[in-house]
């Protein structure tokens, strides 16, 4: 430990002596940006699962440190608790809870060659190197670190398709940088290829298996300063010359350094080929100036971040909403290259200069808020969006489910694309298909392509004895189809829509009217026995990431049925007021997934986000803001474990964003958005250049957590949500609020939400 702790005082000094010579370039943020709220450490801790770096809103690239993957917890190549990277890695998930990516490592390093980067066990083994939080930062598109093993500092931000590195040496006559075509994020690469362009240029691709089952990426990268020689390994091996193909590529491009000297690394990727890989360098990035990309990084962030304005006297709360906003940026990811080249799911290379391509898609998760919330904060991205699934259809047959850099990975139950591409055509978005999203919508719905659609054509229902996690299946299934039928309504497909409506209400085939409970059905009809609502066993067979507790509420397309179900208003809202307040254990073999617990309610995945808004289907809106209140201020934070779950690719955040403006998407279809509790006493939402809309929250306080009344426009409003095209319309919504709950606010049946509102 004395030589680690001489190594860390020694880095000490030389990166203060590096910050006296030369400016950091990311203290240049201007005050006045919304991006000092962002902080990206926030959910890199717990089981949030966040991507820590450098990356632009939506960005092809996102370059950050990689550390040794260690288990769930390292899903996205880095978590907060270590101390120990092993490189500079390209391509990250955010908050994911399945692990892949992580390509592309570059890592300098100064003195003896080795060739592997080591072990969490023994790091000094490898390239890899110790680091510190203290001299550590994480910013909106910047990125540093300084390498404790050998007195390196590296700093990174990028552009859409490009990263750029700089990196601060040591003198030395054996200073390198290496770049590692094996290292990835839990995947396998299968081919790995790099080769020396000149002094200045390398290039190569790494072909991998692993979640994505077949991902091809290529590089070029670009150095400031010409390299005095190159060795290339595969794996152990040392091969001649300066190139080399292989399982385990990995070169080593080797300097002579002065103190303090500055090497600028530009990396830029393709998912299509070497020479496009280098092209968007040149079109991305034709300049050294490392601060004035930057400057133009954070730009971007701001141009993003300044669409919702908050005005609160509380700094946390600042810090916790920004950097929601800025989590909710980062997926999906640009997917093509600046010539309008791109990889289809078929493998193919396609062009398409009229519009953008995306990847990486988690739309089991991002289809209740994210994507709703991106219609009113994206409005110029979501048909692009849009049109990348309909692509992705037509190449594979059918919509995603869960696409990953050009790979189904049909991860997560349900078809849960549907609900988004519905959403934006009865939103009446613009540059859609509409005849050809119906199109998709349907097959996808009707094919072969998901477990349980044919049983549940012919039997009405997924029988449990038939499929695994049947009841979560068939949920979902019902959410998508309820989008059909009103997609079909639309285009006048009467028969369509008569189909799908009934099909929405499968989820009705799941409710055991005696005990209560959504339960596995048996295909005579029979329910799975014995049944326990709280039971792992149960969990694993019929639900997916949930229990029974969780599943019963699974129906935001039609609260209203379920109402019904449980008999009206009173054992709903008895029923409703259990889930909060029974106690929080769990069974032993429980899912991860299963946190955040507020009674059975669990925060910390998906299934439960739209619950606590469903009292005001039942009149009793005022339940809600407690909840939504304590869900705010308890769940979320500025601390690393600041999320209670997976952020799931803006998903978590997203639930905050819309839950503190005061309103929550429950039905991601209908364009309706239910009332809670507004956090804040002002939120403006910049819709266009010359169109806002602006909630304002008076009387609000910590204790002020009811809405007492409501004007829309100046106008006395009455009802507990707002549509989609009140908030696009512009203009003000303001909340008078108090300690004390107005039981009458949204009592009356004709003020309460409704499944269907267009």
């Amino acid at each position: 430990m004395q030589k680690l702790k001489s190594i860390k005082t020694l880095g000490l000094s030389f990166l203060l002596g590096a910050l006296a010579s030369c400016q950091l370039t990311s203290g240049s943020t201007n005050d006045d940006s919304l991006t000092q709220y962002v902080d990206p450490y926030i959910g890199s801790g717990g089981h949030g699962h966040v991507f820590v770096g450098a990356s632009v809103p939506f960005g092809a690239i996102q370059a950050g440190p990689s550390n040794f993957h260690k288990g769930w917890d390292w899903c996205s190549s880095y978590h907060y608790s270590d101390s120990i990277v092993k490189g500079f890695s390209h391509l990250h998930l955010n908050g994911t809870g399945c692990t892949d990516l992580g390509e592309f490592l570059i890592m300098p390093a100064v003195g003896e060659l080795k060739i592997n980067p080591g072990s969490q066990e023994n790091p000094e083994s490898g390239y890899a190197s110790y680091y510190s939080h203290d001299t550590e930062k994480a910013e909106a598109g910047y990125y540093k670190v300084f390498l404790d093993t050998y007195n390196v500092g590296v700093e990174m931000t990028s552009t859409e398709r490009v990263a750029m590195h700089q990196i601060t040496y040591p003198k030395s006559e054996q200073a390198r940088l290496i770049i590692d075509l094996k290292e990835g994020n839990g995947d396998q690469a299968t081919e790995t290829f790099f080769h020396k362009v000149n002094d200045t240029i390398v290039a190569g691709y790494r072909f991998s298996k692993g979640w994505a089952a077949d991902q091809r990426e290529y590089f070029a990268m670009v150095l400031s300063k010409p390299v005095k020689n190159i060795m290339v390994y595969n794996g152990d091996q040392k091969l001649d010359g300066d190139a080399g193909k292989g399982k385990a590529i990995k070169a080593f491009l080797n300097f002579i350094t002065e103190s303090f000297e500055k090497v600028q690394v530009k990396f830029g990727m393709s998912p299509v080929s070497m020479e496009n890989a280098l092209l968007n360098i040149k079109a991305e990035m034709p300049n050294w100036n490392f601060d004035e990309i930057l400057a133009a990084n954070k730009a971007k962030w701001n141009k993003e971040l300044e669409k919702i304005h908050i005005e609160t006297q509380d700094e946390k709360d600042k810090r916790v909403f920004y950097t929601a906003m800025y989590h909710t940026l980062i997926a999906p990811n640009i997917f093509d290259d600046v010539n309008g080249d791109y990889r289809g799911t078929d493998k193919e290379v396609y062009n398409n200069t009229n519009s953008t391509n995306y990847t990486l898609f988690s739309l089991w998760d991002t289809y209740r808020t994210a994507h709703p919330l991106y219609t009113i904060t994206q409005q110029e991205r979501v048909p692009d969006m849009i049109n990348s699934m309909l692509e992705i259809y037509k190449h594979q047959g059918k919509l995603p489910v869960w696409h990953l850099r050009g790979n189904e990975t049909n991860t997560m139950v349900g078809y849960s694309a549907v609900p988004v591409v519905v959403d934006a055509c009865l939103k009446g978005f613009s540059g859609i298909d509409i005849n050809l999203a119906y199109e998709a919508v349907k097959t996808t719905a009707m094919g072969d392509f998901e477990p349980g659609v044919k049983e549940l054509q012919k039997y009405g229902y997924i029988p449990c004895d038939m499929m695994h996690e049947s009841v979560a299946s068939a949920m979902e299934y019902a959410i998508s189809d309820w989008g059909i039928a009103q997609l079909a309504k639309k285009l006048g497909k009467h028969d369509d829509a008569k189909y799908f409506t009934e099909r929405a209400k499968a989820y009705q085939k799941y409710f055991d009217p005696n005990d209560k409970f959504m339960k596995g059905r048996m295909k005579d009809g029979s329910w799975r026995a014995p049944f326990d609502p709280l039971s792992a066993q149960h969990r694993v067979n019929d639900y997916c990431e949930g229990n029974a507790w969780q599943y019963l509420w699974l129906v935001p397309q039609d609260p209203e049925g379920l109402i019904q179900l449980l008999g009206g208003d009173e054992p709903f809202l008895t029923k409703l007021d259990s889930l909060f307040s029974i106690s929080s254990e769990l069974e032993e073999g429980a899912s991860a997934d299963i946190t955040g617990l507020i009674g059975q309610y669990a925060h910390g995945n998906e299934p439960s986000h739209h619950i606590t808004y469903l009292y005001a289907y039942a009149g009793e809106q005022f339940k809600t803001a407690d909840k939504v209140d304590y869900i705010l201020n308890e769940l979320y934070t500025d601390k690393p474990d600041g999320l209670c779950g997976n952020e799931d690719c803006g998903q978590m955040s997203a639930w905050y964003v819309m839950s503190s403006m005061g309103f929550y998407p429950v039905n991601p279809s209908n364009g309706a958005y239910v009332f809670g509790r507004p956090l804040f006493d002002k939120v403006s939402i910049n819709l266009s250049a010359d169109k806002s809309f602006t909630i304002i929250a008076n009387n609000n306080s910590k204790e002020n957590i009811y809405i007492q009344s409501v004007k829309l426009n100046g106008q006395d409003y009455t009802k507990s949500f707002i549509t989609h095209k009140d908030i696009m319309n512009g203009g003000e919504l303001i909340f008078e609020m108090d300690s004390k709950p107005n039981k009458e606010f949204g009592f009356k049946i004709k003020d309460r939400p409704k499944s269907i509102v267009y």
